[in-house]
């Protein structure tokens, strides 16, 4: 299971005799080897294909000499902003500095720059001058085109020409970083490399362009045009197809931004082969006397079995990303992954996950998409399921039954996620009586987001009715097992077509459940999804129907606190927003109120305020709703944080 790091600094190079290398690869985390990682995959990848690679993590941005430590590589550098978005993991919704920081060493904030992509790409340029550079990861991949930066509040253009790069490889890169290292080590020039699919580069003419091609409307149209931005989105998300795709041009002034159409994802052998790749599965020893890098501990005993979702979330990256084809590693493959996760020092029977972006996808969502790609202008799942759906768990089952036999297992659980409408369309029940009866510890954390119809509409998520039929079955399965364990429902607010109306409704809809989140995620307009073209323009670019959009920091402030109700520092903006929502009759002593009315000074009674009706005797005031099965009652804070790349 264990092999060695790939070389960090000079003196690594020089104990493996190395007086040259091919690749740098540059990652603005700190040095993870673990497929969870991207710059774990790619520099395990290259070095698989024969190349000498070394990784520079979290190079200090103010200093030339960070980049020069290692000399020039032979052939070029590949360069990741990191596993997120480096403005995300800097940055709040509220656009706060953040005090931590999971990726580095020890927690710390601070050890990459803002737009790290662009910050280290400039650098590089700085240092070695006209080396081949090529940008990927998240960061990149979904700045590939003009895109609203919620960070400026502007549209910003392709971070291709700001990372002064030779090439943007997007999405799962495996396969492009192959064939452009084997034409680089081929001695042809990076200039000339321009038919790789899933890489972008820029143009002098639509002419270099190698494949079909569709013309999207350019970066000064979409700066200046709110629609011109939508119907650009919609392009670049109708193209976003391994098989039906065509190329993306999209002008930057004189220039052209080609994006070829998607590379096609790896298949079974291929993932297998990447997770079978040498990878330590640890940080780097260098972070030892620094705390070590607490990312790890999410994902050390967890398992990725598939990648790829079409769940298609209008607020998720992953459709713009890693793609709406599911494809999935084989059994032996897991098994195998899982009987080394058992001989580690630290593991003690219990494997977190076996999931992935949605844990229980692990086949395309129908055999069409195989041979024709995916609809145009359809979604697999919302707002109600296609019917030519293949919502069949038996493959999934069976291996979590392999997994949990393994010598050494006392606990299979998931973590990452399951889509509770994909799992209703399964009609055995064979799965969720097993989800229920051994994979849960606890709780089981699911999505329904909101509870309005046209919320859920702009979020491109199934109506509320599909969760309260799948909370209802899990709590019949529940008693049916003798278990105690309940569900922590994600909720968002803010999103795109919310009102302040529907925030009202949201509240109502939990009061009448018995339930307040301990946590409220509020929207976060990322670059490259639907949701945040929506934000930008005030438009829906699926209908170009305008949506509305709460922007003002205080008006989001509302939404929030509505679904914090009973929290008395919420009270003041709770009580506003039923003012301005017209909704004060949610204020008083019915079952379905949210608030008690304020006292007023010289009340007769506790509570009742002058010429109102006196307020009912402790005995006959309604108390607090029992709370209903299946609901949680977090001991602790549950963790929030999203297997989504937002």
């Amino acid at each position: 299971m264990y092999t060695e790091f790939l070389p960090t600094c000079r003196q690594e190079l020089v104990d493996r005799g190395w007086y040259w290398y091919d690749f740098l690869v540059i990652t603005g985390d700190a040095y993870v080897d673990h497929p969870s990682f991207g710059t774990a995959i790619i520099s395990r990848v290259l070095e698989a294909e024969g190349y000498r690679v070394a990784v520079l993590a979290q190079p200090d941005w103010r200093k030339l000499e960070s980049f020069t430590e290692l000399g020039r590589p032979k052939l070029g550098v590949f360069l990741s902003g990191g596993n997120i978005d480096s403005m995300v993991a800097h940055y709040t919704v509220a656009k706060r500095r953040r005090s931590t920081d999971a990726y580095s060493p020890g927690n710390r904030m601070g050890l990459r720059p803002d737009r790290a992509t662009i910050v280290y790409a400039n650098k590089i340029r700085e240092a070695f001058g006209d080396i081949p550079l090529i940008i990927g990861g998240l960061e990149a991949s979904l700045r590939r085109f003009a895109h609203y930066d919620y960070w400026e509040d502007k549209v910003r253009r392709s971070i291709l020409l700001d990372a002064q790069a030779d090439l943007l490889v997007f999405g799962m890169g495996e396969r492009a970083t192959r064939e452009i290292a084997a034409r680089l080590a081929g001695r042809t020039p990076v200039g000339e490399i321009t038919d790789v699919k899933g890489t972008c580069f820029l143009a002098k003419s639509p002419e270099q362009c190698a494949y079909p091609k569709v013309e999207c409307p350019s970066f000064e149209q979409v700066s200046s045009d709110k629609k011109a931005y939508a119907r650009a989105t919609m392009v670049q998300y109708e193209e976003h197809d391994p098989i039906r795709g065509k190329a993306v041009l999209q002008r930057h002034g004189e220039r052209v931004l080609v994006v070829n159409p998607p590379a096609m994802p790896l298949d079974t052998a291929e993932l297998d082969a990447v997770a079978a790749l040498p990878y330590t599965r640890e940080p780097h020893p260098m972070y030892g006397k620094m705390g070590g890098v607490p990312a790890i501990e999410e994902v050390r005993f967890s398992v990725i079995h598939n990648r790829g979702c079409f769940g298609a979330c209008n607020f998720c990256s992953l459709a713009f990303h890693q793609g709406r084809i599911v494809t999935s590693r084989s059994h032996e493959s897991v098994l195998k992954e899982v009987e080394q996760l058992t001989s580690h020092p630290g593991f003690k029977g219990y494997i977190h996950d076996v999931g992935g972006p949605t844990a229980n996808f692990r086949r395309p969502a129908c055999q069409k998409q195989l041979k024709a790609g995916l609809c145009r202008n359809r979604a697999c799942l919302a707002p109600e399921p296609c019917p030519n759906l293949d919502a069949d768990h038996s493959d999934y089952l069976a291996l979590l039954r392999k997994v949990r036999q393994v010598p050494g297992v006392k606990k299979v659980f998931i973590r990452s996620g399951v889509r509770f409408d994909y799992l209703l369309q399964d009609k055995s029940g064979e799965f969720f009586a097993e989800l229920v009866k051994y994979h849960i510890s606890g709780q089981l954390k699911v999505a329904p987001e909101h509870c309005v119809a046209g919320v859920l509409d702009c979020m491109g998520k199934p109506h509320i009715q599909a969760y309260e039929r799948f909370r209802e079955k899990y709590r019949r399965l529940n008693q049916r097992f003798g278990k105690e364990q309940y569900l922590v429902p994600y909720l968002m607010s803010s999103h795109p077509g919310c009102t302040l109306a529907d925030a009202v409704h949201l509240a109502q809809w939990l009061n009448a459940e018995a339930r307040q989140p301990q946590q409220v995620q509020d929207f976060y307009p990322t670059p490259g999804t639907l949701s945040t073209c929506m934000y930008s323009t005030g438009i829906d670019p699926r209908t170009m129907k305008p949506v509305f959009v709460p922007r003002q920091p205080h008006e989001k402030a509302m939404q929030r606190a509505l679904m914090q109700w009973k929290r008395p520092e919420k009270r003041p903006l709770v009580l506003e927003a039923l003012r301005l929502a017209g909704r004060e009759d949610l204020i008083g002593y019915g079952k379905g109120c949210l608030l008690r009315p304020e006292k007023a000074s010289g009340a007769g009674r506790r509570g009742e305020k002058k010429g109102s009706a006196p307020a009912p005797s402790r005995e006959k005031r309604a108390g607090p709703p029992a709370r209903k099965a299946g609901w949680a009652k977090p001991k602790s804070k549950p963790n929030t944080r999203r297997k989504r790349g937002r």
